[in-house]
């Protein structure tokens, strides 16, 4: 008696290709809270701040980037809140 099973569909792997850090690859670029055009990039549409898996940033500047956000929240240069809480 053989014993045949279904076969099982094929599953994608998901391989995550290793990023690099934005900011240690172009050294004239600068974490400041007052460039909220480019600290943008690093929030979500509901204004919560990217993690490091998803934007590629090294925990230096992980870490700046963090404090760059939320000062420019405290000085009302970002929302606290996205477009769709509003």
């Amino acid at each position: 008696m053989t014993d045949q099973r279904p076969a099982r569909p094929e599953r994608r792997r998901y391989y995550s290709r290793p990023r690099v850090c934005q900011f240690c690859t172009d050294p004239n670029s600068k974490i400041d809270y007052k460039q909220a055009e480019t600290i943008r990039r690093f929030i979500t549409d509901e204004g919560k701040i990217r993690p490091r898996r998803q934007t590629g940033t090294c925990a230096k500047h992980q870490r700046q980037l963090a404090k760059a956000i939320k000062r420019a929240r405290h000085v009302a240069l970002l929302p606290f809140t996205g477009e769709v809480l509003r």
